[in-house]
C-alpha cells in the first residue's frame, strides 16, 4: 500500500489519501496526532508526507507518537518521502499553522545504527531509535533554493559557497527521504 499522510487537496493516483480535513475529500479522514493510526502494522511501502510534518507534533510526546505510528505502519524497506519549508525560511516562518522545524539531521535520531555508534563513541545524543524502537535511515536529501539565490547564483551574481553564508532565505524547502529498517525474529 502507498499512503498520502496528510494530503489536503493534493490528492495521489495509486495512493490511499489520508487527512483529518474532511473538506479535502480524503480516501479516509485520519487525524496523524491521535493514535493509534486506523491502519494495519507493516501495511505500507510508501509514504508521502509533503508539507505535512511541519504542522503535526507541537508538544514532544505526540511528535514522538507520529514517528511510532509511521514506523508501525511502514514495511521493512519502505521508503518514506517528507518535503517541508526549510526552517530558515520566510515560507516556514511566516505560517502559524508550523509547529515544528523539519531538518534532516533530526532522523539521524531515529536510526538505530547510528544510536550504537554514538553510544560506543560517549556521544551525548539523543537515542530516540533505541529509545522508541523504531529505526529509519535517511537515504538521501534535497534541497531547494528559493528562486532569487537560484537566479542569482545562474547569473553568476553569488557563488554557492557565498549562498551557503547567508543564513535567511537561501533555501526555500527541503526534500528527505527515509528508509525504514526492520528485522524480523
Amino acid at each position: 500500500m502507498r499512503l498520502n499522510l496528510g494530503c489536503g487537496f493534493n490528492r495521489l493516483d495509486g495512493y490511499l489519501n489520508l487527512d483529518k480535513e474532511e473538506a479535502c475529500s480524503p480516501d479516509r479522514v485520519v487525524d496523524l496526532e491521535q493514535f493509534p493510526w486506523p491502519l494495519e502494522d507493516d501495511c505500507a511501502t510508501e509514504v508521502i508526507l509533503s508539507h505535512v510534518l511541519e504542522h503535526l507534533g507541537q508538544s514532544t510526546e505526540t511528535y514522538l507518537g507520529i514517528i511510532r505510528e509511521l514506523y508501525r505502519i511502514s514495511a521493512d524497506g519502505a521508503r518514506v518521502h517528507i518535503r517541508a519549508p526549510h526552517p530558515r525560511s520566510d515560507e516556514f516562518l511566516a505560517d502559524p499553522t508550523h509547529v515544528r522545524p523539519i531538518i534532516p539531521d533530526q532522523f539521524h535520531l531515529f536510526s538505530k545504527k547510528k544510536n550504537i555508534e554514538w553510544r560506543e563513541a560517549g556521544y551525548a545524543n539523543s537515542q530516540l531509535g533505541l529509545r522508541l524502537d523504531v529505526d529509519f535511515e535517511v537515504e538521501s536529501v534535497e534541497y531547494f533554493p528559493s528562486e532569487d539565490w537560484l537566479g542569482r547564483m545562474r547569473a553568476g551574481e553569488v557563488t554557492s559557497e557565498e549562498m551557503a553564508i547567508h543564513q535567511f532565505n537561501v533555501i526555500e524547502e527541503l526534500e528527505i527521504e527515509l528508509r525504514v529498517i526492520k528485522k524480523s525474529g
